[in-house]
């Protein structure tokens, strides 16, 4: 198996972080890291708040309000078109409950996507009489085969579609501009769940013609944990319902969908340093440097178990690959919890391991703190875990 050449390292930006140095972190992708500029910010805020915590209160729309300014133009979202809400599920959930579907309404969503995201459907299901259509794709599908798999399964009762931009499980990149515009000739429409999105990718929202996207700022753009943006059309401002009415509700979206009182809001408002500190280490540098040791390190473990990867030659952006896990070692979630669980307890490695339609999979990433010789110890400590 050929294994590319790992990147050099970026100066200076693993000492940004503040990750135990016994586990090797190789899954960015489910958590993010918090650099320490965006933990000092945060903990300056907190120190504010408990100062004063009605004069810091009533500065907090007027902050939200310069934050989402400053965050969303990594994505190239309006504002004004955006709110902060938790994280991606919030988003979605919130989405779902601004629609108002009824007995028969159908929402159409993939296999690759998010569990949380089926929690929320199938709330619909149950409360709202919905109709859940999952649609099956294949692992390593072309971008024709996603859209007519998608359009294929759209009626004339389907209310919404949901579609991964980078899927999690299984680490695609899926065409949510091709989708967007095939639905949008039968205004059906679409909620990119952008999870992984922001800092990973180059992404315009506002050029992808979704009615919906939903991504997290707290994985690859470096915020605080528990900050997202929901972004919307213009053309639904005036329908979105916020999940809990409260002091912000008469404001109209986004405030209304944001402001809650006595929430915390240090997050959103230190939100800015994250994409900053990406911005002062170089965006796409970051971007390649981790996709080039993403792939190092998914080769290099490939190797070790001597399994093929389902995307061998092809070049990707991604800092997150799968690797195949041999089979019969996975076959359903509690085997892959277990399987993570040794990993992590034995060989002192944080990797995501998940079951995908009965396939073992193991997901490893990248970003600026990692060295190739945390892949290389995986890939060595691995093989003697599975095949003794």
């Amino acid at each position: 198996m050929n294994v590319p050449h790992p990147p050099d390292p970026i100066p200076g930006a693993a000492a940004l972080f503040s990750l135990d140095p016994d586990l090797s972190h190789l899954n960015h992708g489910s958590l993010g890291a918090v650099p320490y500029p965006v933990q000092h910010a945060r903990r300056l805020l907190l120190d504010e708040a408990e100062h004063d915590p009605r004069a810091f209160a009533e500065r907090v729309p007027s902050r939200l309000r310069l934050a989402r300014e400053a965050v969303t133009p990594l994505v190239s979202a309006r504002a004004d078109l955006t709110a902060f809400v938790p994280n991606a599920t919030t988003g979605v959930a919130l989405i779902l409950h601004s629609l108002g579907l009824s007995d028969g309404d159908e929402i159409v969503t993939t296999d690759h996507g998010y569990p949380s995201i089926d929690f929320n459907v199938a709330s619909q299901v149950r409360y709202r009489g919905a109709v859940h259509r999952r649609v099956e794709i294949s692992l390593t599908p072309t971008d024709d085969e996603v859209v007519e798999a998608i359009m294929a399964a759209v009626t004339p009762r389907t209310r919404l579609v949901v579609l991964d931009h980078i899927t999690s499980a299984t680490a695609r990149i899926f065409p949510v501009e091709r989708v967007a515009a095939a639905l949008r000739e039968g205004n059906v429409p679409l909620l990119v769940d952008a999870a992984h999105v922001p800092g990973h990718l180059p992404v315009n929202v506002s050029t992808i013609g979704a009615d919906f996207w939903v991504g997290n700022v707290h994985k690859w753009a470096y915020a605080p944990r528990g900050t997202a943006l929901v972004s919307i059309s213009p053309s639904w401002r005036d329908r979105m319902r916020p999940l809990v009415e409260s002091y912000g509700h008469d404001q109209g979206f986004p405030g209304s969908v944001e402001y809650h009182g006595t929430d915390g809001y240090t997050g959103w408002i230190a939100a800015p340093v994250g994409p900053a500190v990406l911005d002062q280490l170089g965006t796409t540098r970051v971007q390649q440097h981790n996709a080039a040791l993403a792939a190092y390190g998914q080769a290099v473990v490939a190797r070790a178990l001597d399994v093929e990867l389902p995307d061998a030659g092809v070049s990707s952006p991604l800092a997150m690959r799968l690797v195949p896990l041999p089979d019969g070692v996975v076959h359903h979630g509690e085997d892959a919890h277990a399987l993570w669980r040794r990993i992590r307890d034995e060989l002192f490695c944080e990797v995501a391991v998940t079951s995908w339609n009965g396939r073992g999979l193991l997901r490893v990433a990248a970003n600026v703190y990692n060295r190739p010789g945390e892949y290389e110890r995986l890939a060595e400590t691995l093989a003697k875990l599975l095949y003794g």
